[in-house]
């Protein structure tokens, strides 16, 4: 998000109509805007990799450990009951409140 920000930024700067007034500037904000976009493009590369290998790494362990495979399992339905719940939560949240809305929030 921080590489985003400074791409944004950059292309923000690069817009500047200072930017038509002022060729040193062009030319420095120009540079900037490149230096940016390839930080922004490396830590994407940098961002996949790291996901991928993770990726393997917890595959791998699963079938060494199954326990750390049922775990996972677990999580997700964890979650996703979470998830569940949370929306039943917010769906009473916006009724209006009265006594059997309340009651079913409560519980």
């Amino acid at each position: 998000a921080m590489s985003k920000s400074a791409v944004k930024i950059s292309s923000d700067l690069l817009s500047n109509p200072l930017c038509e007034q002022e060729p040193a500037f062009l030319e420095m904000v120009t540079a900037f805007d490149t230096a940016m976009k390839r930080m922004d493009s490396f830590n994407q590369e940098k961002v996949d990799w790291e996901m991928g290998n993770a990726g393997g790494v917890v595959e791998s362990f699963s079938s060494v450990f199954p326990s750390l495979n049922m775990a996972v399992k677990r999580r997700e339905q964890t979650l996703q009951d979470y998830k569940r719940l949370q929306s039943k939560v917010e769906k009473y949240e916006e009724k209006e409140r009265t006594g059997p809305v309340l009651a079913k929030l409560h519980q």
